[in-house]
């Protein structure tokens, strides 16, 4: 066992022996190495270091050999500046010589310019001198001929300057005047006849009965006896009628006939149905009475409908607001001058409609305007203020366009058109009013407004006679020969049609015709 241990531990020695030894060999061997390694490096380095103080030595003399190279260029190039330079002073002085010769010889010539002028100054002075004298002279040459010439004529020279431009403003007069005669003779010939045969056209295309209104209607009974049953007990009957429709009911001893009289014809129309349903139904008494004027009331409103849309459909139109349509028929028991509203407004219609067509215009718009014309007479007794404006109004609450609300406000031109179908819807209404028989006036107002016409007439200068014709559609004005020239007759007839406008009211239009005869009489012995 020792002996194991022994030989054990032997091994191990020898082992760890082994071992250090192994150590120490590769531990010399690693020294060696870096020996060698640093000797190698430290040779490498030698080298290295005397290359480069080799290539610095090289780049020294590069440099400096670049420098002398630049040193050399600079050197040259500044050589060459000053050249350059010294040329260029030598150019600029040698201008400046030039300029100062060109001074000399323009100051010579400055100075001899002037002695020039003032030679010609005096020269000129001495001139002004000879023609302020020979002007003194020409004034009083001129100032004596005048007094002369004043003398031998009998006036001063303003006076003489006052008829020279009378008599000249007189002939300007005259000439503008019979330019404008020209002018105005040329452009009527032609308007007028195409506005007579567009007229004329559209007359002969539109035919009414005209039918004049009075303020009574006659209801036919069937015998005297109903007349009692009218009247009814203590007058109750007749009584109730009265105050129910707002009439006259006049019972005289006309045989089988009642008279109901009244202005409104709404009023006179109620009355007269109501009066024939109730001899029809036999029973006549106030409470009846009430019942069938209401009924009546209420169908007319209903015919009045009727009536207008009829008249649309007629006249080629649609798109009427109700409530129009219903003011429109209200004009059926409304009437101007006797004639009624709502047959003038369809024949106007049917007037301004033609005239459009012939000159290319909207129809159905001309059409709108001139059947709406006159709705404000269905409100004007309702309402204050003109009935084109009134029309106006109820047309742009109904929806009407700008164009015809405008017509209906200018068709007594009241204001300004802004389309051409406003003076044709103006022209139609003037139309149809115009028609013989179309409207009535009272005797008294047309014969006032007959005198009033031959008094404006009357009231020019130079005028002899003036009568009123064609029932107060013309006016003819005769005038003294040897106080009116034509040109002065034009002018009349222009300014009295002005002044009739202004200071009359009437229907349709009034001709002014001027008339300047001149008759020469001698008699044979």
């Amino acid at each position: 066992m020792g002996t194991i241990l022994t030989t054990i531990a032997a091994y191990v020695i020898v082992g760890i022996l082994g071992a250090l030894v192994g150590v120490g060999a590769n531990e010399l061997l690693r020294r060696k190495t870096l020996v060698a390694r640093r000797s190698q490096a430290e040779e490498q380095s030698r080298q290295i270091l005397q290359g480069a103080e080799r290539e610095a030595e090289n780049l020294v003399k590069e440099a400096k050999l670049e420098a002398k190279s630049l040193l050399l260029q600079a050197k040259t190039d500044l050589e060459k500046e000053q050249k350059d330079k010294l040329s260029e002073l030598a150019a600029h002085e040698k201008h400046l010589l030039q300029r100062e010769e060109s001074l000399d010889r323009k100051s010579n010539a400055l100075d001899r310019r002037e002695a020039e002028a003032q030679n010609r100054e005096q020269g000129l002075a001495k001139r002004d001198e000879t023609l302020a004298e020979k002007e003194a002279a020409c004034d009083r040459a001129v100032k004596e001929h005048r007094q002369a010439l004043e003398r031998v004529a009998g006036m001063t020279v303003e006076e003489a300057k006052r008829q020279l431009l009378s008599e000249i403003e007189s002939e300007a007069r005259l000439d503008a005047s019979n330019l404008a005669k020209r002018i105005i003779d040329e452009a009527k010939e032609g308007a007028e006849r195409e506005a007579r045969e567009i007229i004329a056209r559209s007359i002969q295309r539109v035919t009414r009965d005209y039918v004049s209104e009075a303020t009574i209607s006659v209801v036919p009974i069937p015998n005297d006896g109903m007349k009692g049953r009218i009247i009814g007990r203590e007058g109750r009957n007749i009584r109730a009628i009265e105050a129910v429709t707002g009439i006259d009911l006049i019972i005289d001893e006309t045989p089988e006939a009642v008279v109901i009289s009244g202005f409104d014809p709404l009023r006179r129309e109620v009355a007269k149905v109501s009066l024939e349903r109730l001899m029809q139904d036999g029973r006549i008494h106030p409470t009846r009475i009430e019942e069938i004027v209401e009924k009546v009331k209420t169908d007319l409103d209903k015919m009045m409908i009727e009536e207008a849309e009829k008249i649309i459909f007629e006249v080629g139109l649609s798109d009427f607001h109700p409530d129009l349509i219903k003011v429109l028929g209200r004009l059926k028991y409304r009437l101007s001058y006797g004639q009624n509203n709502l047959y003038h407004a369809r024949e106007a219609a049917f007037i301004c409609g033609i005239m459009a067509a012939e000159l290319g215009l909207d129809v159905k718009l001309a059409k709108r305007g001139a059947l709406l014309h006159d709705i404000g007479k269905a409100v004007s007794h309702e309402e204050e203020g003109p009935h084109a404006m009134l029309g106006a109004d109820l047309a742009k609450r109904y929806g009407e366009s700008s164009k015809v609300v405008n017509a209906i406000a200018a068709h007594h031109e009241q204001v300004e058109p802004i389309c051409p179908e406003t003076v044709l819807v103006a022209a139609a209404e003037a139309l149809s009013a115009a028609r013989p028989g179309a409207r009535r006036e009272a005797l008294e107002s047309y014969v006032k407004r007959l005198e009033k016409l031959e008094s404006l007439a009357s009231g020019f200068k130079g005028v002899q006679k003036a009568y009123a014709i064609q029932a107060g559609r013309e006016i003819r004005v005769i005038v003294r020969q040897e106080e009116v020239s034509d040109a002065e007759s034009s002018q009349m007839s222009r300014d009295l049609a002005k002044k009739i406008e202004q200071e009359l009211t009437y229907p349709g239009q009034i001709k002014v015709t001027v008339i300047r005869e001149s008759r020469y009489v001698d008699i044979a012995k």
